[in-house]
Parts: structure tokens; C-alpha cells; sequence
């Protein structure tokens, strides 16, 4: 499964979030983003897009400390909570990957300029190569520099949710809409839904050559109990067409939030930019 840590609570100085309506009338969601301009330092160079995880936010420790690194170099960057999430409108239940993938398009197409460096988090990892896919379906694949994932956990409503589940935990799903599964991170656990297991199906990638357009770095944890490192090493033989590099860190497990994992992630940012 795919979750991450909750976030800590922001410092009294971070700005309040601005908002942005996306989808249609009838599938209309308020977004909260914080968006940084560039500084002299950073014109013409890429911004960085941080794109969370599965009930993560945007102030997560990996997000504040990737703002921070902005802030230092003169770079842009674009953090958001997708419906359902953190500071955002909608109901957490209610979400899919097509609503999560389409909303993170919509941003990153209104709040960033040029090329940016997509950096996915645990289902952001998905995310981020959903939204690869729709650049380059319109023929906007300059605005990718590179992309860091982080426990990347391509399609895992089915090959890490389904795949695992007991036929009765599956029948419940179908029949009663959903199931709560329990997590070290909420005591109530997270709500699984039909809508979200149905609609996964429709953006699977495992199954034939995954691009992503740009250099990609993953870093990933051995002791990761929620995305086996033997999923990232299938995502690494699958994007043949493209720069990947795989640094496996043997003692670290999903959240990769302790200090020399946030060091090897803004190193990792840097080998990108």
C-alpha cells in the first residue's frame, strides 16, 4: 500500500495556501497550492513540483524541506493537496486517480512556466507518470526536466491493494463500496473504495513500456513493508526508453523522512536540475 507519514505541523511563518477550482461543473474541486516564483538564481532553470502521496499533504516534512531547497537555490516550486487531502475541498472517499491525475495536470499546467522537476512521492510516483503521459499526448513534453520518485508505487490500487486481499475483504469491496484498512499511520484506517479499485484499472502502466520523458532518479527503501523494492526494480526494466537510476537504500523503509534520506533526496533532486 501506499501511505505516508502525516505531516508535521507547519511553522507559524508558512503563508496561508492560495485555491483553484478544477474539473467541470459537476466534477468541480477547490485546491489548495502554495507556489514559489523563481529568484534571480532560478530564471530559465527548472522548477520542482512536489506531488504527495496517498492521504499525505503539503506540508510533509519531504515537501517542507523540498520548498526550503527552492527557496535556497532561487527555484521555483508548486506544492498542492489533491481533493480529499490536506487543505484541499472534497471528501478523501470520494477521490480517484483520474480525479488526482487530472487535477495535478490542471496545476502544473496553470501555476508552473517551463520545465519543472516532478517529484513523486509513494502514489505521486504514479501520478507523476500519469502525467507524463498526458504531456506527451500533447506534445508538451518540454515542460519535463527530470523526475524523483520516492517509493514509487505505480498501479498499486491493484498489484499492491487487489493482488493481496482476501476474497472476502474483495467481496465486501464490490458489494458495500468499501473497506477500511488498517494503518500504522490513522487509527481509524483508510477507506478503500470500489470507485478507487475500478478506476486504477484504467491507468495500469506495469503491463507494457512506461515513459516518463525526461531522467528520472528513484530512491527507494528495502525495508519499505508498503512498496516492495522489487516493485521499483519492474518499473526500472520497464522504462527502457528512458535515463533511470535506482539508488536502494538497504536500512530505510517507506517514509524515507529521516535525515540522510531527505539528503539523498535533495542530492538527488540536484543530479536532475
Amino acid at each position: 500500500m501506499t501511505e505516508q507519514q502525516p505531516h508535521i505541523e507547519a511553522p507559524v511563518s508558512l503563508p496561508a495556501p492560495n485555491f483553484v477550482e478544477t474539473g467541470d461543473e459537476r466534477n468541480s474541486c477547490r485546491i489548495a497550492f502554495r507556489r514559489r516564483f523563481p529568484g534571480d538564481a532560478g530564471i530559465g532553470r527548472p522548477g520542482v513540483v512536489w506531488l504527495g502521496g496517498f492521504k499525505s499533504d503539503m506540508r510533509s516534512t519531504k515537501a517542507q524541506r523540498i520548498d526550503d531547497w527552492a527557496m535556497a537555490h532561487g527555484r521555483a516550486s508548486l506544492r498542492f493537496d489533491y481533493g480529499g487531502h490536506g487543505e484541499s475541498g472534497g471528501l478523501f472517499e470520494e477521490g480517484t486517480i483520474s480525479q488526482w491525475t487530472h487535477q495535478s495536470l490542471a496545476l502544473i499546467r496553470a501555476q508552473t512556466e517551463g520545465p519543472q522537476i516532478l517529484i513523486g512521492s509513494s502514489m505521486g510516483g504514479w501520478i507523476a507518470l500519469l502525467v507524463a503521459r498526458e504531456l506527451a499526448l500533447s506534445g508538451e513534453t518540454d515542460r519535463l526536466a527530470g523526475m524523483v520518485l520516492i517509493a514509487p508505487a505505480v498501479d498499486f490500487t491493484e498489484a499492491l491493494i487487489w493482488a493481496n486481499l482476501p476474497e472476502t475483504i474483495r467481496r465486501d469491496i464490490m458489494e458495500q463500496g468499501f473497506w477500511k484498512r488498517p494503518s500504522a499511520y490513522a487509527n481509524e484506517g483508510y477507506p478503500i473504495t470500489r470507485a478507487l479499485i475500478e478506476d486504477g484499472r484504467k491507468h495500469l502502466l506495469l503491463g507494457g513500456v512506461v515513459r516518463s520523458h525526461c531522467p528520472v532518479h528513484i530512491l527507494q527503501g528495502m525495508q519499505d513493508p508498503d512498496v516492495p523494492w522489487a516493485h521499483a526494480m519492474k518499473l526500472v526494466h520497464q522504462m527502457a526508453g528512458d535515463p533511470v537510476a535506482l539508488t536502494l537504500v538497504k536500512d530505510a523503509d517507506h517514509r524515507l523522512s529521516r535525515e540522510e534520506d531527505i539528503v539523498r533526496l535533495l542530492a538527488a533532486i540536484e543530479g536532475v536540475a
